[in-house]
């Protein structure tokens, strides 16, 4: 399923679903996700792993947050 979104009331961009990806997204454009996916789990993990605060992203309330090293969360 997709879906299509006015940015601006001008711009169209397509939303697709993860069932509906191989008839929107090419094989090449499949693989540079993937990559970009491992790449952001990579840096929050070496920022974890130095006791940085990672900028996480709560989908249940819907608010952005700053999680420490010591498992505070502070919402922003």
């Amino acid at each position: 399923m997709s879906k299509v979104i006015k940015i601006d009331g001008k711009r169209p961009i397509t939303v697709v679903t993860a069932d509906s990806s191989n008839s929107f997204i090419s094989k090449n454009d499949a693989e540079m996700d993937k990559r970009a996916k491992a790449a952001v789990r990579s840096a929050i993990n070496r920022a974890e792993t130095c006791r940085k605060p990672v900028a996480k992203y709560d989908r249940k309330s819907g608010k952005a947050y700053i999680e420490t090293a010591d498992g505070a969360k502070k919402y922003v």
